[in-house]
């Protein structure tokens, strides 16, 4: 099957005619039918590692307002992490798998909100 994948089109017009469509450009296909980045971050957690969105460089705030925006925003995601273990805790003094599910992309959108922050700070964008 790798052979396949990697095969030429036959047809230019009809790039998906080859041999067989390449299992990451099949992942690719449903992102972009989703715009569901879960699916991107299981990919992500599977190579033991996290997706983080790249950061784009905030041209029209002032580099203080961009930095205290982003730390507000920090510590909001972080409240939103506390608020949905305490929740899903308080219930029934157990967290179950949907619940969980709800406390790890809270998680993952703190750890790239925080990666990106990083990111910012060490290209410079706060001098």
């Amino acid at each position: 099957m790798v052979y396949k994948w990697c095969e030429a089109p036959s047809d230019l017009d009809a790039p998906e005619q080859s041999g067989a469509k390449n299992p990451l450009d099949r992942v690719v296909d449903i992102y972009r039918l989703t715009q569901d980045v879960r699916i991107i971050r299981w990919v992500c957690n599977e190579a033991n590692g996290f997706f983080v969105e790249n950061s784009a460089a905030e041209t029209r705030r002032s580099k203080d307002e961009a930095l205290f925006q982003q730390t507000r925003k920090m510590m909001r995601d972080f409240s939103e992490l506390l608020d949905a273990v305490s929740g899903a805790h308080s219930n029934d003094g157990k967290i179950d798998a949907s619940e969980a599910d709800v406390i790890r992309q809270r998680w993952e959108d703190l750890k790239a909100l925080v990666e990106r922050f990083v990111i910012s700070c060490e290209q410079g964008q706060f001098h």
